[in-house]
């Protein structure tokens, strides 16, 4: 028998960094070593305040059973605690919560539960290739919103066409942003609610490098900004805060209505998460000494690494984009190439890979991304090779 892809299927973009991963594995195969700056997965591990709380979960028969549907009420409550003393924003763990299974979820099932066909949703470009994932499952048309360098990456408002906003039901924001590394202003904030209002926008901030941000710079919550819950929604998750990527947990915050539309999909897509992983990510939330340490401690790691790359790379005139949070440095690709082509050439002749900047966007034509989840020994060693191509050699 043979069993084709249903049409939905058919419509999915390529999955970028499943091809990133292939052609980096193919040249280790060959004995390549390859250092891999391409990446965007925490090296580090979870800290040990939330590893020992999750092994005390575990023994516990009560976390064995069904969460429930919606999440454990204990979580929801840490997490408006934490939302509280970090950014000082009042959130109802009754109706303003929805607890996801990494932010990932949120941000792709979004247009299903708050969309309907061929309705538009504005997308920033460069940015997070999953969310044209979420464009085509929800059957959603997307408009591309440019961010450029000279606007510090940041949307300007003004250039985005009356007709386009006017059509547009929801636009997505990332700051701190993947691929840039561009921060998000209070004053730039206070322009997003009021193009919200103006247009009847809903606002969907992916604030999933929230903890890092560098040179003394806090990254900002979108919801610290005024009648921002009243415009939309933040989605958080604790790979990046906390190093747990493969533990799969994440929530969103803000608006009671597009809330509970989170919450009603995901009644009939899961059972929530096991009920052990939620203790330790309250544990992770609400002891306050062991995440201000946790925090404090990776962002000067990434801060180190940040300075040691961009330093090795100006030494032969190559100029970053200075990023002042997540963990990336989005570098200029040399005349004469095109992203992909440059990304080829640093894996081939150099054995470094990189991402491709043209990956998540047509604005990201003319750069390649640089990930921080690597030591400083081999940032500096992928500095050095890359200084040895003809093309920064003349």
């Amino acid at each position: 028998m043979h069993f084709e892809e249903s049409d939905l299927l058919k419509t999915l973009p390529k999955q970028f960094f499943a091809t990133l991963v292939a052609k980096v594995n193919a040249k280790i195969a060959a004995g390549k070593d390859v250092i891999n700056l391409g990446q965007g997965n925490p090296d580090q591990p979870t800290p040990d305040y939330i590893v020992k709380s999750l092994q005390v979960a575990a023994e516990n028969p009560a976390d064995h059973k069904y969460s429930l549907f919606r999440g454990e009420e204990r979580f929801k409550k840490a997490i408006a605690e934490f939302y509280a003393d970090e950014y000082g924003v009042s959130i109802d763990p009754e109706t303003e919560v929805a607890i996801l299974a990494g932010s990932k979820i949120g941000l792709v099932e979004l247009p299903w539960a708050l969309m309907n066909p061929g309705e538009t949703l504005l997308l920033p470009d460069p940015g997070y290739p999953d969310y044209l994932s979420a464009a085509a499952l929800g059957r959603v048309n997307y408009e591309a919103v440019p961010l450029k360098q000279e606007n510090n990456f940041l949307v300007d408002y003004e250039a985005i066409p009356s007709s386009v906003a006017e059509a547009a039901k929801f636009l997505y924001l990332n700051y701190p942003n993947n691929p840039t590394g561009a921060i998000a202003t209070s004053e730039f904030y206070r322009q997003t609610v009021r193009f919200a209002e103006e247009n009847q926008v809903g606002i969907v901030s992916d604030f999933a490098y929230g903890a890092i941000g560098y040179d003394g710079h806090k990254p900002i919550s979108f919801l610290q900004t005024e009648n921002s819950k009243s415009v939309g929604i933040e989605t958080y998750t604790f790979s990046k805060t906390f190093n747990m990527a493969g533990w799969r947990v994440g929530f969103a915050v803000g608006n009671a209505e597009m809330i509970e539309a989170l919450n009603l999909i995901q009644d009939h897509l899961f059972v929530s998460l096991f009920p052990a992983v939620q203790d330790a990510a309250i544990e992770a939330l609400t002891n306050r000494a062991g995440r201000e340490k946790a925090v404090t401690d990776l962002t000067n790691l990434y801060q180190r690494r940040r300075d040691v790359f961009i330093n090795a790379v100006r030494e032969f005139g190559w100029e970053p984009y200075v990023p002042q949070g997540a963990f990336y440095v989005l570098m200029p690709v040399p005349k004469g190439y095109t992203s992909s082509e440059f990304a080829d050439l640093l894996l081939e002749e150099a054995d470094v890979a990189v991402a491709d900047a043209s990956g998540f966007g047509k604005g990201g034509q003319g750069y390649i991304r640089v990930g921080l989840t690597i030591g400083e020994e081999r940032l500096a060693e992928a500095a050095k090779r890359i200084s040895k191509l003809p093309v920064f050699s003349k």
